[in-house]
């Protein structure tokens, strides 16, 4: 059976009333939910409908044959949904065309009850899994223990554990390049759900209306919303202060209700979740001007988790630096350097305004661009990161320049972190600072700015 919280929802479709009765009495029996349809109509239109969690179709009906039904599905990029095709009347022809497009298996009439309920459980268990690896077959994420033996990173990792006694909802801030999206995944897999899957949605530079389309899904689409896929595990919900405050309303009641509505849909969908969210922005202030709900930050902030800027924990700079040295050789190939002495006392004092995330980019610089075996403090200096200090690019502080100059420098700076932060994306950019998307293209060539060089 499926670890989703929920019964998993069969939809039965075969024109003979015989066949749906007998099916749906002993799949209820087996504690499942069924929907029968009687035709491929009914079928198209309950599957739109319901979004069942696996199809028993039939593959003769006096409307539309069940092969074409899947054909039609599939040619609509239909996902989510494993289906088992039943008939009484098939060729080996058929069952290699069914397969092709996509059935997960062929059974022919008349019914063996015990091969049926087998091959019903090991396609929702497929269906599981797939869920639980959504999104990971592109960018394979590695969770490791968060890395650094000073006194704040030992508690971080305590207060982990305490956390993770409970299932309930965390709230972590902390600056850009903290490590906020690893700390996430680390309380998931240390924690009671880590057996379920772990979603991350990220709401900075979305429109509401996608805000809304990713967390609750479209009725009659095959679309699966962030709440269905993280069901059973995590949602993590990044930028929560970038959530618009009707859908941060929409998120707030379906978390009291455990259950939500899909955009255009009329019933509710049931779901289990835990959820974290975290935020860079000050959160009482957040509160104060009204982009967090108040309400909805109470029932977030149950445990609260701050990490410190690497400035702070400056003495795991150095494990730092061997983690991610040794990461990049193995994972990318990149030539193994080491790093002298001096090279790690220079950067431990460095300020790292980009924290953890500036630190790993630097390295992967190093790594490609060096030469020699060890890294020395006279290679690190050129390319340590200066966007964020109050200077030139001749050493002299913004306060020194004359406004024209200091406002070009201060946009300069600014438009380059928000394209780091959104990895390029022009139009997200836009969305954030409030430009219009041509006005900020002339922007970004009148100071020299290529998107394309400032992705993370």
């Amino acid at each position: 059976m499926t670890t989703s919280t929920q019964k998993p929802h069969i939809l039965v479709v075969d024109d003979e009333p015989d066949i749906r009765g007998l099916l749906k009495e002993i799949l209820e029996d087996e504690g499942y939910k069924i929907t029968v349809a009687e035709n491929g109509k009914m079928a198209r239109d309950l599957r739109r409908d319901v979004m069942p969690d696996l199809i028993l179709l039939d593959i003769w009906m006096p409307d539309i044959d069940g092969i074409s039904l899947l054909k039609e599905w599939q040619e609509t990029n239909f996902t989510g949904s494993p289906v088992i095709m039943i008939s009484g009347h098939g060729t080996v022809e058929t069952a290699v065309e069914a397969t092709r497009l996509g059935a997960y298996d062929f059974i022919e009439k008349p019914l063996s009850m015990s091969k049926l309920l087998i091959t019903v459980e090991r396609a929702l268990e497929m269906a599981t899994l797939q869920k639980e690896n959504y999104g990971l077959r592109k960018h394979v994420q590695m969770v490791t223990e968060p890395i650094g033996h000073s006194e704040t990173m030992k508690q971080l990792r305590e207060q982990v554990k305490k956390v993770n006694q409970h299932a309930t909802s965390v709230l972590i801030t902390g600056e850009s390049g903290t490590g906020r999206t690893l700390f996430a995944r680390y309380i998931h897999h240390t924690g009671q759900r880590s057996h379920g899957p772990f979603v991350n949605v990220r709401m900075a530079g979305i429109s509401p209306e996608n805000q809304a389309l990713e967390l609750f899904g479209s009725q009659g689409t095959n679309s699966i919303s962030r709440l269905e896929q993280a069901d059973g595990g995590t949602l993590f919900i990044k930028d929560i202060a970038d959530m618009s405050e009707d859908v941060q309303a929409r998120l707030l009641s379906s978390l009291e209700n455990q259950s939500f509505l899909r955009n255009g849909g009329s019933e509710p969908v049931p779901f289990n979740v835990r959820v974290i969210a975290a935020t860079a922005y000050d959160v009482e202030q957040m509160i104060s001007s009204g982009r967090l709900r108040e309400d909805l930050y109470y029932h977030l902030n149950v445990v609260s988790l701050h990490l410190q800027p690497l400035r702070e924990h400056c003495e795991d700079v150095p494990e730092l630096l061997d983690f991610y040295v040794n990461l990049f050789a193995t994972q990318e190939g990149l030539p193994y350097r080491r790093f002298s002495v001096a090279a790690q006392n220079r950067l431990r004092n460095y300020a790292w305004p980009g924290n953890i995330r500036e630190l790993k980019n630097l390295i992967q610089r190093l790594l490609i661009l060096g030469e020699e075996h060890s890294i020395e403090v006279e290679e690190i200096e050129p390319v340590l990161n200066t966007q964020h200090r109050p200077v030139n690019v001749s050493g002299v502080s913004i306060y020194d320049l004359p406004l024209r100059e200091a406002r070009e420098q201060f946009e300069r700076d600014y438009l380059e972190h928000q394209l780091q932060e959104f990895g390029g994306n022009v139009s997200k950019v836009a969305s954030r600072v409030g430009l219009e998307r041509t006005h900020l293209y002339r922007k970004l060539r009148a100071l020299d700015i290529d998107p394309k060089q400032t992705k993370k």
